[in-house]
């Protein structure tokens, strides 16, 4: 049957004279035949050749019946055909048979991806923003080389190591691959400041920069800390543990922790963090998959914040590491969660690296909460989930339509409660299909304002802030700012022309809600561009709805 295919397949090739049909025919003949192997008989082991080839080992049991057929054609086919464009087909086609949270990364989209969850990076530790094709700097990592080498917020990026990167179009991937590179390794950058091009360059000299997982820790009133974390890496737990020793030293009795827009990480660093709440050995989360025995988590010691109300906030982003902490707060009764049903990622990954630098986001295990839930919603099939070799890493996850209150009794979710568990442990009713909070707060008024999310896409408040309203940094402090500095109305005037020139002018019914949140957007931004990104957050938070609602219960359980 295999030769006869293969001979088949040699008379079509042949009766085609134009190479890129020839070259399309070899792609779909390698597709289907690919499928073919992938459903069909067995190839005789004492057929394969010898390994020499560097193709991604991609074999099937213990054949190797996919490589196999890859080196055949890469060795013998009529025509010169893409080999790793096959490659990929095929890669393409087992993913596709998969979850959608497996995922084949090329081995930049690796690197990126484990930088991200590292926290740390070679290069000079600048935020930049693009507008009209020119970067101007919006943040600094303090004591990062940029900033050591005088590198100031507000300047503009004309040139590095001499090639422009100003006035033209330069994408984000070459300017990363400009300014990131081995530690001790220069870079000469030319800026522009306050209208006037600097006439030497300023030398920065790479180094290994360090980025907080932690966007904001602070004391909200005299008991209540708020923190917000961004993600799950590898320092999240001790930069946690750092956070909560200083808030407590201030006086912190209550916390709000906020994991909203948080689309997880690293397995350990959310165990580890919610060890902080906990007692010694109190189940926190156990894995269980069909090539993986249960693996039970417990808390590692006392918490740090083992006694204190505590409040978690959620939204249909936060998945995977966050609905982990979430999951073992609400099933051990620890604690409150408001906001809206999360994603409902139960899933753990393992990466698998191959020897070209690319890796495997692979699927191993299933998690449950304390309580025997997994949270895994129903998820699509017929995707594609192989990075292109420019690709940046997962940012954000596959957001399904469910993202609104389920109704009581909804039919896909799974009822639990202590009566139903064999561990006793609360006294809630709770649900599958994501961490249902225990305080439900609605979407507001600027989740349907079509004015307000027009704005958030085209970033018109980014573009205003950054090309017309911030300075130079000011003299005065940040808490002179956060105590004293209100937009004012001839601002927001301006603002209001620059958005009707921009070609999305503010409608006449448009809600007070919505400006006055439009006016805080203004004035987190320059906070943010002034003095970082806590000061963002607390500029953000006077109006959060969220985290008020969250506030007013801790205030009534207390």
């Amino acid at each position: 049957m295999w030769r006869k295919l293969f001979n088949l397949a040699c008379v079509i090739v042949f009766m085609r004279r134009e190479t890129k049909r020839n070259l399309f025919i070899a792609g779909t003949y390698g597709a289907a035949l690919l499928l073919g192997l992938l459903l069909g008989q067995n190839y005789a082991d004492n057929n394969r050749q010898s390994g020499t080839s560097t193709l991604l080992p991609l074999g099937l049991g213990h054949t190797g019946k996919v490589q196999r057929m890859i080196d055949l054609i890469a060795a013998n086919y009529v025509d010169s055909v893409d080999v790793e464009a096959l490659q990929d087909l095929a890669i393409s086609e087992i993913m596709e048979q998969l979850d959608p949270h497996s995922e084949y990364l090329y081995a930049q989209a690796a690197v990126r991806q484990h930088q991200a969850l590292e926290g740390s990076f070679d290069g000079i530790g600048i935020e930049y923003y693009r507008l009209n094709d020119t970067l101007t700097v919006v943040g600094l990592i303090p004591g990062g080389p940029a900033e050591k080498a005088g590198i100031l917020v507000g300047d503009r990026l004309i040139a590095i190591n001499g090639d422009t990167i100003a006035g033209i179009h330069v994408s984000d991937r070459t300017i990363e691959e400009k300014m990131r590179g081995r530690k001790g390794t220069p870079l000469d950058i030319h800026i522009q400041r306050a209208g006037r091009t600097i006439a030497q360059p300023l030398r920065v000299v790479r180094d290994r920069v360090e980025v907080s997982s932690i966007d904001a820790a602070y004391i909200v009133d005299s008991v209540t800390a708020y923190v917000k974390v961004k993600r799950f890496g590898a320092n999240t737990a001790s930069d946690f543990e750092t956070a909560l020793k200083n808030l407590k030293n201030a006086g912190a009795k209550r916390l709000v922790l906020d994991l909203r827009e948080n689309k997880g990480g690293y397995f350990s660093a959310a165990t580890a963090l919610a060890s902080q709440f906990f007692a010694d050995k109190k189940l926190l989360v156990y894995t269980e998959g069909a090539h993986e025995d249960r693996t039970d988590y417990y808390s590692a010691a006392d918490g740090l914040f083992g006694k204190g109300a505590l409040a978690v906030l959620i939204d249909e982003q936060s998945a995977s590491a966050s609905e982990i902490v979430a999951g073992a707060v609400q099933d051990l009764n620890r604690g409150i969660i408001v906001g809206r049903t999360s994603f409902g990622k139960g899933l753990v990954q393992e990466q698998f690296g191959f020897g070209d630098g690319s890796a495997l986001n692979l699927t191993v295990a299933r998690y449950y909460t304390p309580l025997g839930r997994c949270i895994q919603k129903t998820y699509p099939t017929n995707r594609n989930v192989v990075k292109a070799p420019n690709a940046s890493p997962r940012a954000d996850l596959e957001l399904t339509d469910d993202t609104h209150r389920p109704a009581a009794g909804q039919a896909d979710l799974t009822q639990f409660n202590e009566g139903g568990s064999s561990i006793e442990m609360s006294d809630r009713s709770v649900l599958s299909g994501g961490i249902t909070p225990d305080v439900w707060v609605p979407f507001g008024s600027q989740d349907t304002s079509t004015w307000y999310q027009r704005l958030r896409k085209a970033g018109i408040i980014e573009e205003y802030v950054y090309g017309r309203l911030a300075q130079s940094v000011p003299t005065y402090s940040a808490d002179h700012f956060l105590a004293k500095y209100r937009l004012p109305d001839e601002v927001y005037a301006d603002f209001v022309g620059y958005t009707q020139a921009r070609g999305i002018p503010l409608p006449q019914d448009e809600s007070p809600a919505v400006q006055a949140l439009v006016r805080t957007d203004i004035e987190a931004l320059l906070g943010r561009f002034y003095f970082g990104s806590e000061v963002f957050f607390r500029v953000r938070n006077r109006s959060d709805e969220m985290l008020a609602v969250a506030l007013d219960a801790l205030e009534k359980g207390s």
